[in-house]
């Protein structure tokens, strides 16, 4: 009779441990479910979660192991031009799937009956179907809860995507309206060669003051929105990457090469491109120098930069005597965004554009891997 009892006990303590268990795996996936929904969904500021890096690195992977088949660029731009949505899709359905099995241990704990009575109370909880419901406080508890925080996740999803498509057609205009000043693909060459033919060369201010602005915006909502690097441009040729190189680059030229009065504003606009591109670029973990010296080798070398002034010479843009002094100017400004262009070209497969993604590694023919 003793050893009867003690095995009963025994059972029970074990049943009541793995009941605990469960309870605290239950606890631990709803709730980390929910703050890793806020932090991609909610917070304003930058956050990398793991969630959502796992989900990207996931399909990013995918995606890029069918763009490595595609013959041409515009092959694999179609390929990748569906990744982001694809992927941002995704995220909810990942996160009511943790919900769902998170509440089928929170279930099991309250009453142990076989997983797939489990799935159904949970399931029919979360998607609000009342085909499945307990009759005790705690299975009402659970029941209204798991319903409430999916219809939250909903919401969160139907908010967060006007907000995104919002960032991105931002974005989107200024790609679109450098095309009409720098060609498609930009280059920083033809900004300042149409400048110089339009007579706007001298009074560029208004252009720099525009895409400083433009650099602070992205800065924020590519940390903040961060599926947002990795949607594409409605042109295929165009992207937010390229473009951000286009301006940087125009702008070390101006400022070294050109035979003109100094402009601070596109010091400032250089200034604040290349904090944006190093912030996005340190959310995805990408290594750079975030202090280079102004002597630290560039991925340009000193032939494409004389090639570049003498093209800009011929086409009538004033350029400096000193072509020495220019060059080492020009080194010491794209030096602090140098690293980070071509990376940030690579991680977004970037289309080809001058000094940025025709030489990123992705460029060079290796693959590139999701910064997430």
């Amino acid at each position: 009779m003793n050893l009867g009892i003690d095995a009963d006990t025994g059972t029970a303590v074990m049943m009541g441990g793995l009941r605990l268990l469960a309870a605290g795996i239950g606890l631990f996936l709803v709730i980390g479910t929910l703050v890793s929904a806020v932090k991609t969904f909610v917070l304003p500021r930058a956050v990398n979660v793991w969630l959502t890096r796992v989900v990207f690195r996931v399909v990013g992977f995918i995606f890029r192991l069918r763009a490595k088949k595609a013959q041409t660029y515009e092959q694999r731009d179609e390929i990748m031009a569906l990744f982001a949505p694809l992927a941002l899709l995704i995220m909810p359905a990942v996160l009511l799937t943790l919900i769902l099995v998170g509440y089928m241990f929170l279930f099991w704990a309250l009453d142990p009956q076989p997983w797939a009575v489990e799935l159904r109370l949970s399931g029919s909880s979360l998607l609000t179907l009342g085909n499945a419901a307990g009759d005790t406080l705690g299975y009402k508890v659970l029941e209204f809860s798991e319903a409430m925080i999916g219809l939250i996740l909903v919401a969160l999803l139907i908010a967060y995507l006007p907000t995104i498509y919002t960032a991105f057609s931002r974005r989107e205009t200024a790609v679109t309206l450098l095309e009409t000043r720098a060609g498609s693909p930009p280059s920083a060459q033809e900004f300042l060669v149409r400048s110089y033919r339009t007579g706007e060369l001298e009074t560029l201010g208004d252009v720099w003051i525009a895409w400083q602005t433009w650099f602070a915006e992205i800065r924020e909502s590519h940390t903040s929105l961060a599926p947002l690097s990795f949607f594409r441009s409605p042109q295929g040729e165009m992207s937010w990457i390229t473009a951000a190189g286009t301006v940087l680059d125009a702008a070390s030229l101006y400022l070294s090469s050109v035979d003109l009065p100094p402009d601070p504003r596109a010091a400032f606009c250089i200034r604040s491109g290349y904090l944006a591109l190093q912030g996005i670029a340190a959310f995805f973990t990408l290594e750079f120098d975030p202090d280079p010296a102004p002597t630290d080798p560039i991925s340009i070398s000193r032939e494409e930069f004389d090639q570049t002034i003498a093209e800009l010479a011929q086409a009538g843009v004033p350029i400096v005597a000193d072509q020495d002094q220019a060059w080492r100017d020009f080194a010491g400004w794209r030096v602090n965004y140098d690293t980070v262009l071509l990376k940030l070209a690579a991680v977004t497969m970037a289309p080809y554009a001058q000094w940025a993604s025709d030489r990123s590694p992705i460029g060079l023919g290796k693959t590139a891997v999701t910064g997430f």
